[in-house]
C-alpha cells in the first residue's frame, strides 16, 4: 500500500522527520523558508497531508484552490487561527492540533516574562554587557516583589491554569481569573482562585494580568486602551497567547504614558514585526515567541501531529481533532 504524500512547511527536529520519512511519502522543508501563499496553493495541490505552522496564513483563498487534493491538514501547533477553519469545514477538509504538550513550557514562559518585567532582570543584563554596571548599591535597579502579588489570568484553561500552579505555589501569589466558560470547582479550589466577573475586573484588581486565552473573533484586541487605562498603575501586562488578543498600538500608548509599569511579551500581531517604539521601553521584556521552544516539546509538538494525519488516513478518530 503506498505512503501518503505529505508536505511540511518548516524545518521540525530531526526525530519527527525521520519518523515522517518512514511513515509518508514526504516533502521536507530543508531551507526552513516559509511558503508563499502560491507555495501553500501548490502544496495542498500536491499532498494528501499539509503540515503546517504558525507562520503559514492558511486563508480561504488558499484553501479553495481548484484540484485540491489534501483533506487533511495536520497543524504543528495548538494555535489555529492562521488557518481559516470555517472554510475548511465548509470544504471537508480536516484539521487536527497539539494541545497539551506544550502547556508546561508555555506556563514556564509567562512566569519567566512574570519574574524578568517585575524584577527589571532584561535591564539588568543589558547593563552588565555593555560595561556599565558600577557595583552593588540601595536604590539600583529596585523592581517589584513578585511573591504575594495578585495574578490576574484572562483564559483559564490549560495554560491559564499550568500559570496558577506556578505563580501559587511556587510564588505564593492570589489567583484571579476571568473565563467565558464554566470552570470546574474542584479547580478553582485547587488555586484557591477567585473568578471575576468581567475583564475590566481582573484590570482593575490585579498586580500582573496574564493573557492566556486563543485568538478568536471574540478575542480581537481584547486588550486595548479602555482596559489598559483601568489596570494600576504598578501593574505589568503579560502576554503569551496570540499577538493579536492585544492592541500594539495601545500597549504602546499605555507604555509611553506610564498607564502600567511595564510589560512581559512572547507574541506579536504581525510577527516577526513589531512596532519599533516598543523595542525601546526599558521596561518591557520581548522574547521571540519561545512558548513551546523546548527539545522535548518541539518533539512532542510534531509527533503529535503525525499521530493526528496517521489516525485520518487509517480511518481512526483523530486525538486532536479540531474540525
Amino acid at each position: 500500500m503506498s505512503k501518503p504524500v505529505a508536505i511540511v512547511t518548516r524545518k521540525w527536529p530531526m526525530s519527527c522527520e525521520q519518523r515522517l520519512k518512514e511513515l509518508f511519502d514526504v516533502t521536507l522543508n530543508e531551507t526552513d523558508k516559509p511558503f508563499t501563499t502560491e507555495e501553500l496553493k501548490q502544496a495542498l495541490q500536491n499532498c494528501d497531508v499539509l503540515m503546517p505552522t504558525v507562520t503559514d496564513k492558511i486563508s480561504a483563498d488558499v484553501l479553495s484552490v481548484e484540484n485540491r487534493k489534501a483533506n487533511m491538514i495536520g497543524n504543528f501547533g495548538v494555535g489555529f487561527n492562521h488557518i481559516d477553519i470555517q472554510k475548511a469545514k465548509e470544504l471537508g477538509i480536516t484539521v487536527s492540533n497539539t494541545p497539551a504538550v506544550l502547556t508546561d513550557c508555555t506556563a514556564d514562559i509567562a512566569m519567566s516574562l512574570i519574574l524578568m518585567v517585575a524584577r527589571r532582570v532584561g535591564e539588568g543584563e543589558r547593563e552588565l554587557r555593555s560595561n556599565n554596571w558600577t557595583g552593588w548599591r540601595p536604590t539600583h535597579l529596585l523592581g517589584t516583589k513578585v511573591t504575594g502579588k495578585k495574578l490576574g489570568i484572562i483564559g483559564f484553561g490549560r495554560i491559564g491554569q499550568a500559570v496558577a500552579k506556578r505563580a501559587r505555589f511556587g510564588f505564593d501569589m492570589e489567583i484571579l481569573f476571568w473565563d467565558p466558560f464554566d470552570i470546574p470547582n474542584d479547580v478553582i479550589n485547587k488555586f484557591n482562585a477567585n473568578k471575576l466577573n468581567t475583564i475590566e475586573d481582573i484590570c482593575r484588581e490585579s498586580d500582573f494580568v496574564s493573557v492566556n486565552c486563543p485568538a478568536t473573533e471574540e478575542t480581537f484586541h481584547l486588550m486595548n486602551k479602555e482596559r489598559f487605562v483601568l489596570m494600576k498603575k504598578s501593574a505589568f501586562l503579560i502576554n503569551t497567547a496570540r499577538g493579536d488578543i492585544v492592541d500594539e498600538n495601545a500597549l504602546v500608548e499605555a507604555l509611553r504614558n506610564k498607564d502600567i509599569a511595564g510589560a512581559g511579551l512572547d507574541v506579536y500581531e504581525t510577527e516577526p514585526n513589531l512596532p519599533e517604539e516598543l523595542k525601546t521601553f526599558e521596561n518591557v521584556v520581548s522574547f521571540p515567541h519561545l512558548g513551546s521552544a523546548s527539545i522535548e516539546t518541539r518533539i512532542a509538538m510534531g509527533n503529535t501531529a503525525i499521530d493526528n494525519s496517521l489516525a485520518f488516513f487509517e480511518k481512526r478518530d483523530l486525538p486532536n481533532k479540531v474540525v
